[in-house]
């Protein structure tokens, strides 16, 4: 219970301080730019004011019980869909960290291997920087496959390249543009979840694949589960099976 709680505190305190998120120096330069300097004081009262707000909602995620760990702002998982639970051994250690290899070596959208390496194979709970998407080639990309195809788009494990998110599903490109934008972070509904090879941890809400990849966390909001998601741990490219 301690473990867990510690663990949505530091993605908590990693979501409203940039400066606490996972960086390189290849990340978008206007996102380095995003960090907390002890000198700046704009960019202090501004994380001030954000951990404020968040406050708010620690105690119900602190003290709520495992099963609603992944409840943000009260809201909990729903478990009447397809989501499916997995256990926490899939992200036992294994010989690349929770994986058994690295990150492929030619990730899409221009994102950082290295970036992507720590994030998918070292790390349970820190995100890439809030924003790390609109630095890459993500949104030109998928909107012209959507124009091009006239449907979704699939996203790959970028280290099994297993598929994983199939998006837009049940809205359109707009749609989904917007609301990662809003969040942050691209951002998967339960029908746009390749099940097959995803599994949500119901001890915090931690979303990974079924190979130990850290992908993400379910962050339930009004409409249903909200699937927060890592751009460079969904870089991948297909492998034939």
């Amino acid at each position: 219970m301690i473990a867990n709680n510690a663990r949505i505190i530091t993605f908590i305190l990693a979501f409203v301080s940039p400066s606490l998120a996972f960086t390189t120096s290849s990340a978008p330069a206007h996102k380095t730019q995003l960090q907390l300097s002890t000198s700046d004081e704009g960019s202090r009262r501004s994380f001030l004011t954000n951990l404020v707000a968040t406050a708010a909602v620690l105690p119900s995620l602190v003290l709520s019980n495992p099963t609603s760990a992944s409840a943000f702002g009260g809201v909990k998982a729903d478990e009447k869909g397809p989501l499916v639970y997995g256990d926490d051994s899939i992200m036992s250690p294994k010989e690349h960290g929770t994986t058994a290899s690295p990150v492929q070596p030619d990730l899409r959208y221009g994102v950082s291997n290295k970036l992507a390496d720590k994030i998918s194979s070292y790390n349970r709970v820190f995100a890439e920087m809030g924003g790390y998407w609109e630095g890459t080639s993500f949104e030109n990309d998928v909107r012209n496959l959507v124009a091009s195809t006239g449907g979704p788009v699939t996203f790959y494990d970028s280290v099994s390249g297993k598929p994983l998110f199939v998006a837009p599903k049940g809205r359109s490109v707009d749609d989904f543009i917007e609301e990662s934008k809003v969040h942050g972070w691209p951002s998967f509904r339960d029908e746009e979840v390749v099940w097959e090879s995803v599994r949500v941890l119901k001890s915090s809400g931690e979303t990974v694949s079924t190979v130990g990849t850290h992908l993400g966390h379910n962050l339930p909001d009004r409409s249903g589960n909200r699937y927060c998601i890592n751009l460079v741990s969904i870089a991948g490219n297909p492998t034939s099976q």
